[in-house]
């Protein structure tokens, strides 16, 4: 019998990332510098990130070599369990075998400190002393605070507004570990100071938060940016989620057919699937499946074209699925799937179809998160119980074909911070919402003009 969780030793952790741009049918479009709209350069980075994550974000070497530093500091939880959800199969009634990787066993409790940790030992070793970020939940920003304290660095956290009064205790653990926490829109900065001119009472958007915490970082010598989802080296760092559900399978001798993640800005999802993806642009017959919220539906109902990463136009312009940089969506719960872009990596591959995209509604989501709890006894994060919706979806259709397929999806972290919006799901003060067509319309009439 398969266990119900499915092990590695500390002498297991991958020792590579791996870079799926050394494997795309279609390489990626150059991203722009925002001023000359030509194609950025190292130099053109320089100032906010160091430079070996600026030549990962460029690599196109498919493994790349994890350092020893790095390393040391993920045995603190790493590997991660993979475990069998028999007893989500059970309740189910499907015939289909669910797995799914437990990242929310980390000190942050999701998957961000895969990539925190990386880029807090980059910048350390370039002699940088403060970082500046965003956070949209908070997962990112905690797993930032965590790193920092780790390395001896400082950390500013923007914090979108909404979450900053949605999820208190989040903000609590960022700063327990010694990071300082700021609500966006602020008066800290310019661009913060633009919004607030222009709406009083913004609830604030990740692409507000962006802007404020590269413009933080551009004005100081001693200040870099750390992004934790989208860029290129951030969905590098985290392909070790992916690397280690291969070789736990392996284990037992199984192979998905059907990989789910949820998917803001595309951390989530890449660290999972590229692994598998890369199986399937060599051949492999695999379903991969990006899961978004229908409140913020950037791969589904977004344009892929080139966009700014953020509402103030400081950022790089890139080649993604956009619901447009000035898009603010509601502030629904999951606060990590509220970003307008995503992934040019990401966007590629669904472009190219070898992943796909599936929008979700709330209360669908949190019907499958209280399944998911009441079955399994883990309280899943608003953002990973939309891969579980997707995957109890696929285990639906099994049920109905008779197909016994093999199910993977990643829990990407624990909802013990998001317990009020538990608390008003149960009761009842949650409901759907699908963004207006007219509203997206409006966004993307905005979008940069190119001239290339």
């Amino acid at each position: 019998m398969i266990p119900y969780k499915i092990l590695l030793d500390e002498q297991d952790i991958p020792k590579q990332w791996y870079n799926i741009q050394a494997d795309l049918p279609n390489p990626l479009k150059p991203s722009l510098n925002p001023q000359t709209q030509k194609p950025l350069t190292p130099d053109d980075l320089s100032a906010i990130f160091p430079m070996p994550l600026i030549m990962q974000e460029v690599s196109t070497e498919r493994w790349i070599d994890i350092p020893d530093e790095v390393l040391n500091i993920y045995k603190l939880w790493r590997p991660s369990p993979l475990h069998r959800a028999y007893n989500l199969e059970k309740a189910l009634q499907t015939p289909a075998k669910i797995y799914y990787k437990n990242e929310g066993v980390s000190p942050a409790g999701s998957h961000k400190p895969n990539t925190a940790i990386a880029q807090a030992y980059y910048n350390k070793i370039s002699g940088i002393k403060r970082l500046a970020t965003e956070t949209g939940a908070g997962q990112w920003g905690s797993a930032l605070s965590l790193a920092c304290s780790l390395f001896g660095l400082e950390c500013t956290v923007y914090m979108v507004k909404v979450s900053y009064h949605q999820k208190p205790y989040r903000r609590s653990l960022i700063e327990t570990w010694g990071s300082n926490v700021i609500a966006s829109p602020s008066d800290q900065t310019n661009s913060g100071r633009q919004v607030l001119k222009d709406d009083p009472d913004s609830m604030g958007s990740l692409g507000i938060a962006i802007s404020e915490a590269v413009e933080d970082a551009a004005t100081r010598e001693d200040t870099n940016y750390a992004l934790g989802s989208v860029l290129n080296h951030v969905l590098l760092h985290q392909s070790i989620i992916g690397l280690e559900a291969k070789a736990q399978l392996a284990k037992v001798q199984e192979y998905p057919d059907v990989i789910v993640a949820c998917c803001g800005g595309g951390s989530n999802f890449g660290g999972i699937a590229f692994p598998f993806l890369y199986d399937k642009i060599n051949g492999k017959d695999i379903q991969v499946i990006a899961v978004e919220p229908s409140a913020c539906p950037t791969l589904t109902r977004g344009e892929f074209t080139y966009d700014y990463g953020d509402i103030a136009k400081l950022t790089p312009l890139s080649m993604m699925y956009t619901l447009g940089h000035d898009f603010v969506p509601p502030g629904f719960h999951a606060g990590g799937l509220r970003y307008h872009g995503d992934s040019p990596l990401v966007s590629q591959l669904v472009k190219d179809n070898l992943a796909e995209a599936r929008a979700l509604n709330q209360l669908g989501v949190f019907e499958a998160a209280m399944l998911f709890t009441r079955s399994e006894g883990i309280l899943p994060a608003p953002e990973s119980a939309h891969a579980i919706r997707g995957a109890i979806d696929v285990a639906l259709e099994c049920k109905e074909s008779g197909e016994q397929k093999t199910i993977l999806f990643n829990l990407s972290g624990h909802g013990h911070f998001d317990l009020t919006a538990y608390d008003d799901y149960l009761a009842g003060k949650l409901t759907d919402y699908e963004y207006p067509e007219e509203a997206i319309k409006k966004s993307l009439a905005n979008l940069p003009k190119i001239n290339l």
